[in-house]
């Protein structure tokens, strides 16, 4: 009988991708009824369904005809779990597209609609929409809620899939955080999605209550229960996107307060706060080591801002305490709201922010870049060093937390930093030479700080991409090489460059 040839690849490819594409299948269909949420809302403002129900039907059709077509699902393991997150990722984005090219006129071209895709869900928050009023509400709610559930998915990758894969030290920084060594990764990804499925939809339930009490009480007229529901989505996932086009500027002081504490908490690791809040042991959180760096850290920078706003003068009294703290939360946390157009500001404003995005939020956050345990990881490896030169004979393991972190760990973790800066500065020359060649103003300092911003999921960069502005100006090759970013700088890199090495595909 003869044998089907996807048959006989499978058996001589080091990797299962008939597995990985079933997971890939059964993963990508409940994402069909994603799109019931913003039909709701275009039934209820009476606004045209249709975009939202065929791409519904268009992504549970080839999940489920994908899943068919395949089998061995529950035989996924680690390798394949990189060929099933680089894939399931892009295909959320692309799928989430659809709507925009159907019924967006900003975003019907496939590049741009990608790019807003992307941006929603890897919880980045660029944008290259320059008209957000013609933004009708269930195309607004749309992106706004794709944020939301790229939130979801980012804890899950953090917390189960990633150190299942081993991806730069989360191995053994992590392992505590993740179901047992016995389960495959669709057990994984289900065990590890009911545990903080609850807590991120409650804290999301209470950002949400909170803001509309703000409105309803008049505290914040601009406050509407769409505002509130729309940014209570984006809050928690420090995802950045807003209906409106200047962010949070136009909202009370006291609503930006709030913000800035749901920030803090959505760029506090979810392992801790389950622990803290679910468990009920706030002991946890006080215990660990890179939550005490993530709160010193934040009220560093925020104080140093405010020494810079206050020099420059453009605000007095609360208003320049309330600013240096929400823009300052808003990029460690890489959520990318803004209070104020801190692209107008001094140079070193700025520099404060881009800082304070390279710091980035913690692991096991909703938030992007580098995260924060790394930086403290290499900070204790910079002190080892510097004993052990004074000291040869000196013996001393590297601890966090009070467990030690093996040699194999942290050379991952450096060898993932000097990837991450190199795509960062790749990116930015990419972005300069073709602004250059296509009469674009795009100086070196803000190609690099747009690139970190998109590698970091931050959202805002500086000059025409600022936090009022919008990433239109560039080219669709630029707007690619951005959505690599985000894409790349979302799934911690790795995962996609494995898949680029012959020795993942051999048997």
């Amino acid at each position: 009988m003869r044998v089907p040839s996807i048959v006989r690849r499978r058996s001589t490819l080091g990797v299962d991708v008939v597995a990985a594409l079933n997971l890939v299948g059964s993963l990508t269909t409940p994402l069909g009824l994603a799109f019931l949420v913003p039909a709701a809302f275009a039934v209820g403002y009476g606004e045209p369904v249709w975009p939202f129900l065929v791409s519904g039907v268009i992504t549970a059709a080839f999940g489920t005809g994908l899943e068919r077509l395949t089998s061995g699902k529950a035989h996924v393991r680690g390798r394949e779990g990189f060929l099933v997150v680089a894939l399931l990722w892009l295909l959320i984005a692309v799928f989430g597209a659809l709507p925009y090219l159907f019924a967006e006129p900003q975003l019907t071209h496939p590049v741009d609609a990608l790019f807003e895709s992307m941006s929603g869900f890897s919880t980045t928050g660029a944008s290259v929409i320059t008209d957000f009023e013609a933004l009708s509400r269930s195309m607004a709610m749309w992106r706004q809620f794709t944020q939301w559930l790229g939130g979801l998915g980012i804890i899950v990758l953090f917390l189960a899939v990633l150190p299942r894969l081993g991806v730069a030290g989360r191995q053994a920084l992590f392992r505590s955080e993740a179901p047992g060594p016995e389960m495959g990764l669709e057990a994984t990804i289900r065990e590890t999605a009911r545990r903080f499925l609850a807590l991120y939809v409650g804290l999301t339930m209470l950002a949400c209550v909170v803001l509309a009490v703000l409105g309803w009480t008049g505290v914040d007229e601009r406050m509407t229960p769409y505002q509130a529901v729309a940014h209570g989505l984006t809050s928690a996932a420090t995802g950045g996107f807003s209906p409106e086009a200047r962010s949070m500027e136009g909202f009370a002081p006291a609503t930006q307060w709030i913000v800035v504490v749901l920030m803090i908490m959505g760029g506090t690791n979810f392992a801790l706060l389950y622990a803290g809040i679910v468990l009920r042991r706030p002991a946890s959180l006080v215990r660990d080591e890179e939550f005490r760096w993530y709160l010193l850290l934040l009220a560093l920078a925020s104080l140093v801002m405010l020494v810079a706003l206050e020099d420059d003068g453009t605000f007095a009294g609360e208003a320049v305490v309330r600013h240096a703290v929400f823009n300052t939360v808003s990029m460690m946390t890489t959520t990318g709201y803004a209070s104020a157009d801190f692209n107008l500001w001094s140079p070193l404003a700025t520099l404060v922010l881009f800082g304070a995005v390279m710091i980035s939020a913690s692991a096991g956050s909703t938030g992007g870049g580098i995260k924060l345990v790394r930086h403290v990881v290499v900070a204790k490896m910079l002190s080892r060093e510097l004993r052990t030169t004074v000291h040869p004979e000196l013996v001393a393991p590297l601890r966090l937390n009070g467990s030690v972190v093996d040699e194999r760990t942290l050379r991952a973790m450096i060898v993932f930093l000097f990837i991450y800066l190199g795509v960062c500065a790749i990116s930015a020359v990419l972005l300069l030479l073709d602004s250059s060649l296509r009469g674009v103003n795009l100086t070196a300092y803000h190609a690099l700080v747009d690139s970190a911003a998109a590698l970091s999921n931050a959202g805002p960069g500086l000059g025409f991409a600022g936090p009022m502005g919008s990433y239109a100006p560039f080219s669709d090759e630029s707007k690619l090489v951005l959505t690599a970013e985000m894409y790349l700088g979302r799934l911690e890199i790795v995962p996609v460059l494995v898949l680029l090495s012959r020795g993942f595909w051999r048997r």
